[in-house]
């Protein structure tokens, strides 16, 4: 019996470090990673929201009212990430510390939640647990404030993604129509300037790749308006470019090719 306790616990250390690298390795993946990364414990809590908000937007519902319910989905996401990282830290601490005999399992538990979020009702004993703990009380904290930190980055990165977009919608209408591009700029007597959108576009294309792949949280951000997406936005463009190539009877441009 006393065999098998000693193989729980240091079971229990085990899965505990795994559960406390796994969680710190998520968090730097997610925001601090500059590249894209399949990272499973984001996934899931990305995956598991999904469901959630596909409950509340049935497909029965009009447009506006399952745009207006997903615009959500994307902040309540963020907002989850860093209840789920402190979940999986409290149990990995809770799991160490009973593991090395620092307490009960209950108590280990409490003992762990108490330095997670700083409040100090139950103090680990002197030695490795109370090294534990002040590890424990700093990266609860610092897990929230990784977010926070970058929620900046986020929204300037959202911000210069929709301004293109919302200009748009004086070219091609609401949603943007290649046709109706087109139409506007030849009544203005526009088409030789086309060129010059082409270009800004290009640029747009590649911060929106480079801002996207960096923090792919992006591109669940809806654009602020029901009736303006900025998918079909880029997909406007790219057929007005093609068409230009292809069908309008304008010189030919480098821009739209590209």
């Amino acid at each position: 019996m006393q065999m098998l306790l000693v193989v729980g616990r240091v079971i229990a250390v085990m899965i505990g470090i795994w559960l406390i690298l796994t969680t710190l390795l998520s968090a730097i993946k997610t925001f601090v990673l500059p590249r894209a990364s399949a990272e499973k414990l984001t996934l899931m809590v990305f995956a598991i929201m999904r469901h959630v908000f596909a409950f509340f937007s049935k497909p029965s519902r009009g447009y506006e009212a399952r745009d207006a319910v997903m615009a959500l989905y994307a902040p309540v996401c963020l907002l989850m990430l860093p209840a789920v990282w402190n979940l999986f830290e409290g149990i990995g601490f809770g799991l160490v510390y009973w593991g090395i005999g620092a307490a009960g399992f209950v108590e280990a538990m409490k003992m762990s939640g108490s330095s997670l979020l700083t409040l100090g009702f139950v103090t680990p004993p002197d030695g490795v647990p109370l090294g534990l703990g002040f590890a424990q009380a700093i990266i609860g904290p610092l897990l929230i404030a990784l977010l926070i930190s970058y929620l900046p980055t986020i929204y300037a990165s959202f911000q210069r993604r929709e301004l293109l977009v919302t200009q748009l919608e004086v070219r091609g209408g609401s949603p943007a129509s290649p046709l109706v591009m087109l139409e506007r700029s030849y009544r203005i007597g526009a088409l030789d300037r086309l060129p010059a959108l082409w270009s800004q576009w290009e640029m747009w294309f590649n911060d929106v790749s480079e801002s996207h792949t960096s923090l792919p949280v992006l591109a669940f951000f809806r654009s602020p308006r029901h009736d303006v997406s900025w998918i079909t936005a880029a997909g406007a463009i790219l057929d007005c470019a093609a068409l230009c190539q292809s069908t309008i009877d304008t010189p030919a441009s480098a821009e739209a090719a590209i």
